[in-house]
This record gives C-alpha cells, sequence and structure tokens, in this order.
C-alpha cells in the first residue's frame, strides 16, 4: 500500500506548539506586506484633501473674498469716478447759473454822465486843468480874454484829436496840446496850428448850475470851422 504524506496541519502539529507560533506572524508578514501599497495609497489621497480643504468653517452661501490687493485699486477707481462727478456737476452748474446771470441782467454799458458840475468858478485860477481829462474827458480852460469873445471866462475842451482820435497832452511849458500818435498842435484856446490835424478841438455846453457850480454837457458839442464857438452856450462868461 502507498505511504499517506502528513498534512500540513498534521505536520505542525508533530512539530508541536513552536512551530504554529512561528507561522503565525510569517502569514501576518505576507498580508501586511501586500497591504502596504494600498495604505500607502490611501494616506496620500488623504493628506492632499486635508491640504486643500480651506482652514476654518466656510458660512453657507459667503463668496470667496477678493485677493488683498485687488479691493484697494478698486476703491479708489471708484472715488475717481465720484470726484469726477461732482466736479462735472459744479461746472455745469456754474454754466448755467452765468447763463441765467446774462438772461436776467443783460449787457448794460455803464458810460459817465453826459452832464456833471466841476465846482464854483472862483476854485480856478487861469489857465488849463487838466483834472477831468481821465474822469470826463474835458479840459476846462480859464482866460482872461478868449479869442472869439474877447472877455474872461470858461469854455470846455474836448480831449480827442480831430485827427485820428488820439487824445493830446498838454504841455504847459510850451502852452500847447501835443498829440502824441501824429505830432498834431493846438494852442490853448484849442484851434489846431501843427500837424496833420485837419480843424480845431471841440468845445462842450457850458454853463452856470443852480447852486453856482460850472456844469459841463458833453451832448452838445461846437465846431469853430462852423462858427460855432462864438455860441453863448460854449463859453460861460465870468470876471
Amino acid at each position: 500500500m502507498a505511504e499517506k504524506k502528513p498534512d500540513a496541519a498534521a505536520k505542525t502539529e508533530s512539530q508541536g506548539p513552536d512551530a504554529k507560533a512561528t507561522a503565525k506572524p510569517a502569514a501576518a508578514t505576507k498580508a501586511a506586506a501586500k497591504d502596504a501599497p494600498a495604505k500607502k495609497a490611501g494616506a496620500k489621497k488623504a493628506a492632499a484633501k486635508k491640504a486643500a480643504k480651506p482652514k476654518g468653517p466656510a458660512r453657507k452661501g459667503a463668496k470667496d473674498p477678493l485677493p488683498p490687493a485687488i479691493v484697494p485699486v478698486a476703491r479708489r477707481g471708484f472715488l475717481s469716478w465720484v470726484g469726477l462727478g461732482w466736479a462735472s456737476f459744479a461746472a455745469a452748474n456754474l454754466v448755467g447759473l452765468g447763463l441765467l446771470q446774462r438772461f436776467l441782467f443783460p449787457n448794460v454799458l455803464f458810460e459817465p454822465p453826459t452832464r456833471f458840475t466841476l465846482g464854483f468858478p472862483d476854485e480856478y485860477t487861469d489857465g488849463v486843468h487838466t483834472k477831468w481829462k481821465a474822469g470826463f474827458g474835458v479840459w476846462l480852460v480859464r482866460t482872461d480874454s478868449d479869442m472869439v469873445h474877447e472877455k474872461p471866462g470858461f469854455f470846455a475842451l474836448s480831449t480827442t484829436c480831430t485827427h485820428l482820435g488820439c487824445q493830446p497832452n498838454w504841455l504847459a511849458a510850451d502852452l500847447k496840446f501835443k498829440c502824441p500818435c501824429h505830432g498834431s498842435g493846438f494852442r490853448n484856446s484849442g484851434v489846431n496850428f501843427e500837424g496833420p490835424a485837419p480843424r480845431p478841438l471841440e468845445r462842450y455846453r457850458i454853463g452856470l448850475a443852480e447852486d453856482g457850480q460850472i456844469f459841463v454837457d458833453k451832448s452838445k458839442k461846437f465846431q469853430q470851422e462852423l462858427g460855432q464857438w462864438q455860441d453863448s452856450e460854449a463859453f460861460l462868461a465870468y470876471g
């Protein structure tokens, strides 16, 4: 008869308790070696998942905040647009007010009055007085003998040259009016005697007001070449 081979269990039993104890660690080591790659892969997945998870509890429905570098730039841009809007609004209001003012208050030229008083006759000495040239465009002349009336008194001369409208100057040392533009010369009576001026200076209406002051009325002129200097209103007899 054939001889039976003892199975593994019988062999282990025949080897005694020490053989059983040795067999168990060997089996556990083989199982651990078999499961090691799976455990290592699982550990890597868990570490990656933990790293991707944000710190702190996320509020439900909360949006991700903008990066810190973007927030200040956006705020500055918004404030710039607000400032530009207010500036445009203020400029539009100023333009509107200007147009409204022009509509309510039309352009008016404020010119000196055509009639004015120049003080009392005794306040003036003989000669040409230039104090009213700038304000009223008048030379007040007091003379002891007028060429036309041959008696003492006052007359008012225009300060506009009869050539091209410049304003002559009174040269007291030369006793004449001299135009700085083209050299026209006028005597203290207003008669032209040199330069291109074609006629004498014009005179204005002159007289005494109710209070005794000298008044001049520029709305009425007198021209020597037309014989108007002999008019009683072209000369104020006094003295």
